[in-house]
């Protein structure tokens, strides 16, 4: 076997070029990253139907949830762990779940609360309440309203936008769908996303504006829960457009390397087969184990975990999603509560050298225990200060000098975990093999997590 003391010294090279113009993330974008996990509500006419993509027919008095409580719904969320919610404030079948002055398909015409109601209000103080950020999902698609498929709906869109900013924001994210079919004229819409785009930036400069091309935050390129296990935080959105247009899936899963802007993915996932509630899949939501491993390769792959909650016809998160969604929390502080590596002796070595008249760097992380331990979970995290650089990097878990498990990766971004067959260890290296620029670890982590709960990644 391969002796660690070899490995840190292999020479491996890094180009110490002069550094180039990476693209960086902005505050907001920064803020946003950090938030990692938060929750998706898809409520609507929908719930009582049963469909997933409502036809626009729907009689308005249908929407009736004669328990909704909005504080039970961030109740929940603060007790998993979320930092936020995002609701579909209009998804295509075009009813606004607040009393829109742009529609006659909202809450105001339904028997809900004598046509008083306002889900977005409601949301909005309850979010306040447990010092949760809240966040819209609003749909361009409107297979209700008769100015659809018309230059006129464009104005109508962006004064929906203006509205709910107005009335109910800040947001941390406005989240577009690229979905465009016909509405009730069998017309399609031409959307002015450039003018929807710059209304936001003007009303709401720190939301994030997300779609299949940004230009804040990008569709991961599947529903699934699933980041690339190389995903760049970098993307070309040049030539391509929202929806039908989109970049491959392989781009959104995995980011473009040498992309020109900076727009790091977000994986939305539902905790139950569907994305509204059907009483039927009560027996199949997701278990706390399951929505553990998505972390994993959410999170855990430098993405942000956008999981679906969706209440019930009473307006309630059902009894089997808080109930998994709470386990799920315990599951995270369980395993991730013992750091490790925190009191490990670090050493970090950079060497030089020269090869065809080019310099080079080679950097390396030594972290030495005081004591033998059981692990099998490393966690790091790079800094990003000069964007994202790692290319390549060596994880090398020894015990006593032998190594006893060693794992190749490509991107780190900002943060990455690992998790692997426990193996008893008393020294970890990372060797950053290839680079952009100068790279650097910020944090470097190590966990003994619940054998059951590490699938293949």
């Amino acid at each position: 076997m391969k002796k660690l003391f070899f490995i840190s010294l292999t020479l491996l090279f890094l180009s110490t070029q002069a550094q180039e113009n990476f693209p960086l993330p902005t505050n907001a974008q920064k803020q946003w990253q950090d938030m990692e996990f938060y929750l998706f509500v898809h409520f609507g006419p929908n719930t009582f139907t049963g469909e997933e993509w409502g036809s626009g027919k729907e009689k308005a008095e249908l929407f009736n949830p004669t328990q909704l409580d909005c504080n039970q719904w961030c109740k929940i969320a603060k007790a998993a762990g979320a930092k936020g919610i995002i609701l579909t404030a209009k998804h295509h079948d075009g009813f606004c779940l607040w009393p829109s002055k742009f529609s006659n398909h909202t809450v105001k015409q339904s028997i809900w609360e004598n046509g008083n109601g306002d889900v977005l209000k409601k949301l909005s103080i309850a979010c306040k309440t447990y010092g949760l950020k809240m966040g819209v999902y609003l749909s361009p698609w409107d297979r209700n309203h008769p100015d659809y498929g018309t230059a006129k709906y464009n104005d109508v869109f962006i004064n929906m936008m203006k509205e709910v900013v107005s009335n109910y924001g800040p947001f941390f994210e406005f989240w577009w769908d690229g979905a465009n079919g016909e509405g009730p004229n069998g017309k399609k819409q031409i959307y002015d996303w450039k003018r929807f785009e710059q209304t936001m930036r003007n009303i709401a400069p720190n939301t994030i504006l997300f779609s299949d091309i940004g230009p804040d935050a990008r569709w991961v390129g599947n529903e699934n829960g699933i980041a690339g296990t190389t995903n760049w935080n970098n993307l070309d959105t040049a030539t391509f457009t929202r929806g039908l247009g989109a970049p491959s899936t392989k781009s959104l899963n995995e980011g473009n390397e040498n992309g020109k802007a900076w727009i790091p993915a977000e994986c939305d996932v539902s905790i139950r087969p569907g994305w509204f509630y059907h009483s039927t899949e009560n027996n199949k939501v997701k278990t706390p184990q399951q929505l553990f491993n998505l972390y994993l390769k959410t999170v855990g792959r430098g993405a942000n975990f956008l999981l679906n909650v969706p209440p019930n016809t009473k307006g309630l998160f059902n009894a089997e999603d808080s109930a998994s969604l709470i386990d799920f929390k315990k599951l995270l502080d369980d395993n991730f509560k013992n750091n490790l590596l925190k009191n490990a002796m670090l050493q970090t070595v950079v060497q030089k050298n020269k090869r065809l008249e080019i310099e080079r760097r080679e950097i390396s992380y030594q972290l030495l225990l005081k004591n033998t331990e059981k692990i099998n979970c490393i966690v790091l995290k790079e800094n990003m200060k000069s964007g994202q650089l790692i290319k390549q990097a060596t994880v090398s878990i020894g015990n006593n000098g032998e190594v006893v498990k060693q794992i190749f990766i490509t991107t780190v971004g900002r943060k990455r975990i690992l998790t692997f067959p426990a193996v008893n260890a008393n020294e970890v290296v990372i060797v950053i093999t290839h680079a952009k620029a100068k790279p650097a670890l910020q944090n470097i982590e190590g966990y003994l997590i619940d054998e059951s709960l590490i699938e293949k990644q």
